[in-house]
């Protein structure tokens, strides 16, 4: 026999009678004629059968829309998103709610049919494996807009764009292609010698068609950037080399002063296999992810180099570039 908790028809209107009609579950239990404790197992059983679903809204994310209005109009930038960065937040907690907020605008700001080039990154990763599920039914293709291949991982992670392009592929639905090549090659001759090829080249039709860029910044303002190092994209000692010549950060390894500009950095910038800068600056829209306080630098040379035009990063940062 059905037990009347499993009663769905119930089990609706003990939620309609609490949520939408404020009604206490003394008053429901009272009212139809079933103990308190069915009550509370009902309104639990609306909650995990999907018929309530509660989403919790921090009204402080409202007060930065001066501070995103603010930030546009100083930078020319198309949007920009703020998220908290609360002082009583652990680094790991602000960071994370970064990621959340980004997943979200994401999935808002894509649309059906669009070919979306990605970077690599811990950054792009991280959005990738936030808890909040989309929807799959998308015609999305995702386009690795750098090699995507390398032996070397970062923290035990594949953060390689091939790698991100699948990610993204299964977190906001759709397809995904690769880019069959090194991110970096030894010299800009060899690269350019290997991207001859057709089983290669064909990457650059894609690069043509994208709508949408989706980047995380690299911040590179010691000789010490861990996630370069470890991905195998760089060595401390061309690392110190750049901060020697006054870089500020990278965005698809591309590197830039604080002002954005490339020109010292063009020995390295050329051998690696992927977009140009120009080729990136003719997309359309250029989404830039990052935050804290000691990426403001690197943000505003990508902002200013005109690398990213709309810029998802935390109130720490945001007040920096201010």
């Amino acid at each position: 026999m059905k037990k009347i908790v499993d009663d769905w028809r119930l089990i609706y209107k003990v939620c309609s009678l609490y949520y939408e009609d404020g009604m206490k579950q003394q008053e429901i239990s009272d009212y139809l004629g079933i103990s308190r404790a069915t009550v509370s197992r009902m309104l639990q059983k609306g909650k995990e059968g999907g018929i309530v679903k509660v989403e919790v809204i921090n009204p402080v994310q409202f007060s930065y829309g001066k501070l995103e209005k603010a930030l546009e109009r100083k930078y020319g930038l198309k949007d920009v998103i703020v998220v908290e960065s609360s002082s009583l937040d652990t680094k790991t907690e602000s960071i994370s709610k970064l990621y959340e907020r980004a997943a979200l605008y994401l999935s808002q700001f894509f649309k059906d049919g669009d070919n979306i080039g990605v970077s690599m990154g811990m950054t792009l990763h991280n959005v990738a494996k936030t808890k909040r599920a989309f929807p799959k039914d998308n015609h999305y293709m995702f386009v690795p807009i750098i090699g995507g291949i390398s032996p070397t991982t970062v923290n035990n992670v594949d953060v390689q764009s091939n790698q991100i392009a699948r990610e993204y592929a299964e977190k906001f639905g759709g397809t995904y292609t690769q880019f069959l090549a090194p991110a970096l090659f030894s010299e800009k001759r060899v690269k350019e010698y290997f991207l001859k090829e057709k089983t290669v080249n064909f990457i650059f039709d894609d690069f043509q068609k994208l709508d949408v860029l989706v980047m995380g910044i690299g911040a590179t303002s010691t000789c010490t950037d861990s996630t370069m190092i470890q991905g195998g994209y760089i060595t401390s000692e061309e690392t110190k080399a750049l901060v020697e010549n006054g870089v500020a950060g990278n965005v698809a390894l591309q590197f830039f002063d604080e002002d954005g500009n490339t020109e010292k950095f063009q020995a390295f910038n050329e051998r690696v296999a992927g977009m140009s800068q120009d080729m990136i600056k003719r997309v359309r829209s250029r989404i830039g992810i990052g935050g804290g306080e000691d990426r403001a630098k690197a943000i505003k040379g990508a902002i200013k180099g005109g690398f990213i035009n709309i810029l998802i990063t935390n109130n720490a940062c945001a007040e920096q570039l201010l």
